[in-house]
Protein backbone atom coordinates (compact mmCIF):
# COMPACT_ATOMS: atom_id res chain seq x y z
CA UNK A 1 0.00 0.00 0.00
CA UNK A 2 1.21 3.40 -1.08
CA UNK A 3 0.16 6.89 0.30
CA UNK A 4 1.29 10.37 -0.31
CA UNK A 5 0.78 12.81 2.88
CA UNK A 6 0.86 16.49 2.84
CA UNK A 7 4.41 17.58 3.04
CA UNK A 8 3.94 19.75 6.17
CA UNK A 9 2.76 16.35 7.84
CA UNK A 10 5.51 14.07 6.34
CA UNK A 11 8.37 16.45 8.23
CA UNK A 12 6.66 16.64 11.57
CA UNK A 13 5.95 12.96 11.30
CA UNK A 14 9.57 11.98 9.72
CA UNK A 15 11.14 14.64 13.15
CA UNK A 16 8.81 12.50 15.58
CA UNK A 17 9.91 9.12 14.19
CA UNK A 18 13.56 10.10 14.15
CA UNK A 19 13.05 10.21 18.38
CA UNK A 20 12.23 6.16 18.43
CA UNK A 21 16.02 4.89 17.11
CA UNK A 22 18.37 6.55 15.54
CA UNK A 23 21.93 5.51 16.22
CA UNK A 24 25.02 5.59 14.07
CA UNK A 25 27.23 1.89 13.15
CA UNK A 26 30.36 3.55 13.52
CA UNK A 27 31.94 6.62 15.91
CA UNK A 28 33.34 8.08 12.63
CA UNK A 29 29.93 8.48 11.70
CA UNK A 30 29.73 12.30 13.05
CA UNK A 31 32.01 13.53 10.47
CA UNK A 32 31.74 11.37 7.62
CA UNK A 33 30.26 13.01 4.94
CA UNK A 34 28.06 10.68 2.76
CA UNK A 35 27.85 11.54 -0.89
CA UNK A 36 24.10 9.98 -1.76
CA UNK A 37 22.05 12.74 -1.52
CA UNK A 38 19.78 13.31 1.89
CA UNK A 39 17.12 10.40 2.24
CA UNK A 40 14.40 10.94 5.18
CA UNK A 41 12.42 8.70 6.62
CA UNK A 42 10.29 7.05 9.28
CA UNK A 43 9.46 3.78 10.82
CA UNK A 44 5.74 3.35 12.84
CA UNK A 45 3.82 0.04 14.10
CA UNK A 46 1.19 -0.60 11.52
CA UNK A 47 -1.72 -2.69 11.01
CA UNK A 48 -2.10 -4.62 7.34
CA UNK A 49 -3.90 -1.11 5.99
CA UNK A 50 -0.83 1.67 7.27
CA UNK A 51 0.11 3.66 10.46
CA UNK A 52 -1.90 2.46 13.30
CA UNK A 53 -1.01 5.43 15.89
CA UNK A 54 0.87 3.55 17.95
CA UNK A 55 4.60 4.53 19.33
CA UNK A 56 5.43 0.68 19.72
CA UNK A 57 4.56 -2.29 19.77
CA UNK A 58 3.49 -4.38 22.85
CA UNK A 59 2.38 -8.10 23.34
CA UNK A 60 2.39 -10.97 26.02
CA UNK A 61 2.44 -13.62 24.53
CA UNK A 62 2.52 -18.13 25.23
CA UNK A 63 5.92 -19.78 24.94
CA UNK A 64 5.70 -20.99 21.59
CA UNK A 65 3.07 -18.66 21.00
CA UNK A 66 3.69 -17.07 16.42
CA UNK A 67 1.63 -13.91 16.16
CA UNK A 68 2.03 -11.36 13.28
CA UNK A 69 2.77 -7.65 13.53
CA UNK A 70 3.36 -4.91 10.35
CA UNK A 71 5.84 -1.82 10.52
CA UNK A 72 5.05 1.08 7.90
CA UNK A 73 8.48 2.70 6.25
CA UNK A 74 7.56 6.17 4.78
CA UNK A 75 10.18 7.75 2.55
CA UNK A 76 10.15 11.52 2.64
CA UNK A 77 13.00 11.57 0.05
CA UNK A 78 12.43 12.69 -3.50
CA UNK A 79 13.92 9.56 -4.80
CA UNK A 80 13.26 5.82 -4.15
CA UNK A 81 15.22 4.11 -1.93
CA UNK A 82 15.73 0.86 -0.55
CA UNK A 83 15.77 0.47 3.15
CA UNK A 84 17.46 -2.82 4.75
CA UNK A 85 15.19 -4.01 7.65
CA UNK A 86 16.77 -5.50 10.85
CA UNK A 87 15.83 -6.53 14.45
CA UNK A 88 17.83 -6.54 17.46
CA UNK A 89 17.62 -6.98 21.16
CA UNK A 90 16.68 -4.00 23.18
CA UNK A 91 18.35 -1.80 25.80
CA UNK A 92 18.84 1.72 28.03
CA UNK A 93 21.25 4.11 27.22
CA UNK A 94 22.98 5.95 30.31
CA UNK A 95 20.63 8.46 29.54
CA UNK A 96 17.61 6.51 29.81
CA UNK A 97 16.72 6.32 25.92
CA UNK A 98 15.83 3.30 24.43
CA UNK A 99 18.07 1.57 21.66
CA UNK A 100 19.05 -1.32 19.97
CA UNK A 101 21.96 -3.42 19.70
CA UNK A 102 24.34 -2.35 16.63
CA UNK A 103 24.72 -4.07 13.68
CA UNK A 104 28.24 -6.12 15.05
CA UNK A 105 26.56 -7.27 18.11
CA UNK A 106 24.66 -10.69 18.16
CA UNK A 107 21.42 -10.86 19.59
CA UNK A 108 20.36 -13.46 22.10
CA UNK A 109 17.10 -12.85 23.45
CA UNK A 110 14.08 -10.69 21.96
CA UNK A 111 15.95 -9.32 18.58
CA UNK A 112 15.85 -13.17 17.42
CA UNK A 113 12.09 -13.78 18.04
CA UNK A 114 11.81 -11.18 15.12
CA UNK A 115 11.30 -12.50 11.56
CA UNK A 116 11.04 -9.82 9.23
CA UNK A 117 12.73 -9.31 5.57
CA UNK A 118 15.71 -8.21 4.79
CA UNK A 119 15.02 -5.32 2.61
CA UNK A 120 12.20 -2.83 1.29
CA UNK A 121 12.24 -0.76 -1.96
CA UNK A 122 9.87 2.45 -1.04
CA UNK A 123 9.16 4.86 -3.72
CA UNK A 124 9.31 8.71 -3.48
CA UNK A 125 7.24 10.06 -0.69
CA UNK A 126 5.52 6.79 -0.46
CA UNK A 127 4.96 4.71 2.69
CA UNK A 128 5.16 0.69 2.58
CA UNK A 129 3.55 -1.58 4.95
CA UNK A 130 6.12 -5.07 5.39
CA UNK A 131 4.53 -7.48 7.82
CA UNK A 132 6.74 -9.09 10.28
CA UNK A 133 6.82 -12.49 12.56
CA UNK A 134 7.31 -12.74 16.10
CA UNK A 135 7.76 -16.34 17.21
CA UNK A 136 8.08 -16.96 21.02
CA UNK A 137 10.58 -19.93 21.88
CA UNK A 138 8.75 -22.51 23.48
CA UNK A 139 11.00 -22.44 26.70
CA UNK A 140 11.05 -18.39 26.76
CA UNK A 141 11.33 -17.77 30.43
CA UNK A 142 8.38 -15.44 31.90
CA UNK A 143 8.57 -11.87 31.76
CA UNK A 144 9.93 -8.79 29.44
CA UNK A 145 11.98 -9.05 26.27
CA UNK A 146 12.64 -6.22 24.61
CA UNK A 147 13.70 -5.18 20.93
CA UNK A 148 14.02 -3.19 18.35
CA UNK A 149 13.48 -3.11 14.71
CA UNK A 150 14.64 -0.67 12.23
CA UNK A 151 14.97 0.41 8.40
CA UNK A 152 18.28 1.25 7.88
CA UNK A 153 20.14 3.03 5.23
CA UNK A 154 23.90 2.86 4.80
CA UNK A 155 26.01 5.53 2.94
CA UNK A 156 29.39 5.92 2.44
CA UNK A 157 32.02 9.02 2.89
CA UNK A 158 35.40 8.19 1.81
CA UNK A 159 36.78 5.67 3.36
CA UNK A 160 33.87 5.49 6.07
CA UNK A 161 30.61 3.70 5.82
CA UNK A 162 27.74 5.05 7.61
CA UNK A 163 24.65 2.95 9.01
CA UNK A 164 21.71 5.08 9.91
CA UNK A 165 18.71 3.36 11.44
CA UNK A 166 14.97 4.84 12.71
CA UNK A 167 13.25 2.41 13.98
CA UNK A 168 10.68 1.77 16.99
CA UNK A 169 10.70 -0.71 20.23
CA UNK A 170 8.89 -3.97 20.31
CA UNK A 171 8.24 -5.01 24.18
CA UNK A 172 7.34 -8.48 24.14
CA UNK A 173 6.16 -10.36 26.78
CA UNK A 174 5.79 -14.32 28.04
CA UNK A 175 3.30 -15.33 30.43
CA UNK A 176 4.18 -16.45 33.42
CA UNK A 177 4.84 -15.01 37.20
CA UNK A 178 5.44 -11.61 36.90
CA UNK A 179 8.49 -10.43 39.17
CA UNK A 180 8.87 -6.76 39.97
CA UNK A 181 12.10 -6.00 42.05
CA UNK A 182 14.90 -3.06 41.99
CA UNK A 183 17.99 -3.79 44.31
CA UNK A 184 19.74 -1.40 45.87
CA UNK A 185 23.81 -1.14 46.25
CA UNK A 186 26.52 0.61 46.37
CA UNK A 187 24.52 3.14 48.67
CA UNK A 188 26.87 5.91 50.13
CA UNK A 189 26.05 9.54 52.03
CA UNK A 190 28.11 12.67 52.26
CA UNK A 191 27.18 15.37 54.75
CA UNK A 192 27.80 18.48 53.29
CA UNK A 193 27.65 21.22 56.35
CA UNK A 194 26.75 24.51 56.63
CA UNK A 195 29.31 26.41 58.06
CA UNK A 196 26.93 29.35 59.35
CA UNK A 197 26.62 26.98 63.07
CA UNK A 198 22.91 28.02 63.00
CA UNK A 199 22.02 26.19 59.61
CA UNK A 200 21.75 22.60 59.06
CA UNK A 201 24.03 20.96 56.43
CA UNK A 202 22.98 18.63 53.47
CA UNK A 203 22.94 14.76 52.95
CA UNK A 204 23.94 13.54 49.43
CA UNK A 205 23.47 10.28 48.84
CA UNK A 206 23.89 7.71 45.17
CA UNK A 207 23.28 4.21 45.13
CA UNK A 208 23.07 2.17 42.13
CA UNK A 209 18.98 0.73 41.32
CA UNK A 210 19.36 -2.72 39.29
CA UNK A 211 15.95 -4.20 37.98
CA UNK A 212 16.48 -7.53 39.48
CA UNK A 213 13.18 -9.07 38.39
CA UNK A 214 11.64 -10.61 35.06
CA UNK A 215 9.74 -7.31 33.46
CA UNK A 216 10.19 -3.25 32.80
CA UNK A 217 10.01 -1.24 35.96
CA UNK A 218 9.90 1.92 37.84
CA UNK A 219 10.51 2.57 41.66
CA UNK A 220 9.41 5.17 44.01
CA UNK A 221 11.04 5.39 47.37
CA UNK A 222 11.97 7.20 49.94
CA UNK A 223 15.66 8.13 51.39
CA UNK A 224 15.97 9.14 55.13
CA UNK A 225 18.51 10.67 57.33
CA UNK A 226 18.40 10.55 60.93
CA UNK A 227 20.79 11.90 63.46
CA UNK A 228 21.11 12.22 67.58
CA UNK A 229 19.98 8.31 67.51
CA UNK A 230 16.93 9.01 65.57
CA UNK A 231 15.22 11.70 67.52
CA UNK A 232 15.73 13.85 64.89
CA UNK A 233 15.23 13.03 60.59
CA UNK A 234 14.55 14.46 57.34
CA UNK A 235 13.94 12.78 53.96
CA UNK A 236 13.38 13.33 50.89
CA UNK A 237 11.46 11.40 47.65
CA UNK A 238 13.73 8.75 45.31
CA UNK A 239 12.35 7.89 42.03
CA UNK A 240 13.86 5.32 39.64
CA UNK A 241 13.26 5.68 36.30
CA UNK A 242 12.51 3.32 33.92
CA UNK A 243 14.65 -0.32 34.54
CA UNK A 244 14.78 -3.12 31.69
CA UNK A 245 15.32 -6.58 33.32
CA UNK A 246 18.71 -7.13 34.45
CA UNK A 247 19.42 -2.78 33.57
CA UNK A 248 20.88 -0.97 36.35
CA UNK A 249 21.17 3.48 36.73
CA UNK A 250 22.74 5.83 38.78
CA UNK A 251 20.86 7.65 41.91
CA UNK A 252 21.13 10.32 43.02
CA UNK A 253 18.92 12.41 45.69
CA UNK A 254 19.86 15.65 48.43
CA UNK A 255 18.42 15.35 52.10
CA UNK A 256 18.30 18.69 53.57
CA UNK A 257 17.80 20.54 57.48
CA UNK A 258 20.20 17.73 58.57
CA UNK A 259 22.50 19.24 60.59
CA UNK A 260 25.35 16.48 61.27
CA UNK A 261 25.57 15.98 65.09
CA UNK A 262 27.20 12.93 65.64
CA UNK A 263 26.36 9.50 63.50
CA UNK A 264 23.88 9.84 60.42
CA UNK A 265 21.67 6.58 60.07
CA UNK A 266 20.57 7.47 56.08
CA UNK A 267 18.02 4.47 54.88
CA UNK A 268 16.81 4.26 51.28
CA UNK A 269 13.41 2.33 50.88
CA UNK A 270 12.19 1.55 46.74
CA UNK A 271 9.30 -0.15 45.71
CA UNK A 272 9.19 -0.87 42.27
CA UNK A 273 6.18 -0.26 39.98
CA UNK A 274 5.22 -2.42 36.48
CA UNK A 275 6.03 -0.04 33.53
CA UNK A 276 3.33 -1.71 31.42
CA UNK A 277 0.49 -3.92 32.05
CA UNK A 278 -1.36 -5.16 35.03
CA UNK A 279 0.21 -5.53 38.43
CA UNK A 280 -2.79 -7.82 39.78
CA UNK A 281 -0.74 -11.03 40.96
CA UNK A 282 2.55 -9.96 40.15
CA UNK A 283 5.02 -10.26 42.81
CA UNK A 284 6.53 -7.20 43.86
CA UNK A 285 9.79 -7.00 45.57
CA UNK A 286 10.62 -4.17 48.04
CA UNK A 287 13.88 -3.34 48.68
CA UNK A 288 15.60 -1.59 51.91
CA UNK A 289 19.52 -0.41 52.33
CA UNK A 290 20.59 1.49 55.19
CA UNK A 291 24.58 3.44 55.56
CA UNK A 292 25.46 5.28 58.52
CA UNK A 293 28.21 7.63 58.66
CA UNK A 294 30.27 9.68 61.85
CA UNK A 295 29.98 13.35 61.28
CA UNK A 296 31.56 15.75 63.52
CA UNK A 297 29.91 19.18 64.08
CA UNK A 298 32.79 21.37 63.46
CA UNK A 299 30.81 24.43 63.01
CA UNK A 300 28.94 24.11 66.42
CA UNK A 301 31.99 22.83 68.26
CA UNK A 302 33.63 26.32 66.93
CA UNK A 303 30.39 27.78 68.14
CA UNK A 304 30.67 26.60 71.64
CA UNK A 305 34.67 26.74 71.81
CA UNK A 306 33.87 30.58 71.33
CA UNK A 307 31.26 30.93 73.90
CA UNK A 308 33.26 29.20 76.11
CA UNK A 309 36.04 30.96 75.84
CA UNK A 310 34.35 34.01 76.28
CA UNK A 311 32.42 32.81 79.44
CA UNK A 312 36.17 31.88 80.20
CA UNK A 313 37.64 35.20 80.00
CA UNK A 314 34.59 36.82 81.55
CA UNK A 315 34.99 35.03 84.82
CA UNK A 316 38.63 35.67 84.57
CA UNK A 317 37.94 39.56 84.00
CA UNK A 318 35.13 39.01 86.75
CA UNK A 319 37.60 37.56 89.55
CA UNK A 320 39.94 39.99 88.83
CA UNK A 321 37.97 42.79 89.61
CA UNK A 322 36.36 41.50 92.82
CA UNK A 323 40.03 40.62 93.73
CA UNK A 324 41.14 44.21 93.11
CA UNK A 325 37.79 45.45 94.60
CA UNK A 326 38.55 43.56 97.78
CA UNK A 327 42.02 45.01 98.43
CA UNK A 328 41.22 48.64 97.25
CA UNK A 329 38.23 48.31 100.27
CA UNK A 330 40.65 46.64 102.72
CA UNK A 331 43.27 49.09 102.12
CA UNK A 332 40.89 51.96 102.87
CA UNK A 333 39.90 50.05 105.66
CA UNK A 334 43.37 49.92 106.95
CA UNK A 335 43.81 54.08 105.94
CA UNK A 336 40.25 54.64 107.81
CA UNK A 337 42.07 53.14 110.75
CA UNK A 338 45.53 54.27 110.80
CA UNK A 339 43.63 57.69 110.16
CA UNK A 340 41.43 57.28 113.09
CA UNK A 341 44.59 56.07 115.37
CA UNK A 342 46.70 59.15 114.44
CA UNK A 343 43.99 61.65 115.27
CA UNK A 344 43.51 59.81 118.94
CA UNK A 345 47.19 60.40 119.69
CA UNK A 346 47.36 63.60 118.46
CA UNK A 347 43.87 64.55 120.49
CA UNK A 348 42.02 65.31 117.63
Amino acid sequence: MTRTPPRVLLRLLAASAAAFVTVPAAPAAATAQPTSPTVTWAVQPADATGPDGRRWVEVTLDPGQVMTEHLAVRNFSDRTVVFALKAADGYLTDKGRFNMLPSDRESVDGGTWIDVRDRVTVGPRKTTVVPFTITVPKDATPGDHPAGIAATVTSSGGTVAVESRVGFRVMMRATGTVTAAVAISNLTARHDRSWNPFAPGTVHVRYTATNGGNVAVTGSGRATATELFGLTGSGTRTDVEELLPGGSRQVEARIGRVWGWGPVRTTVDTTPALLTGDPTGADLRRASATVTVWVLPWPQLALAAVVAALVLAYRIVSRRRRRRLARLLAQARDEGRAEARSSALTGG
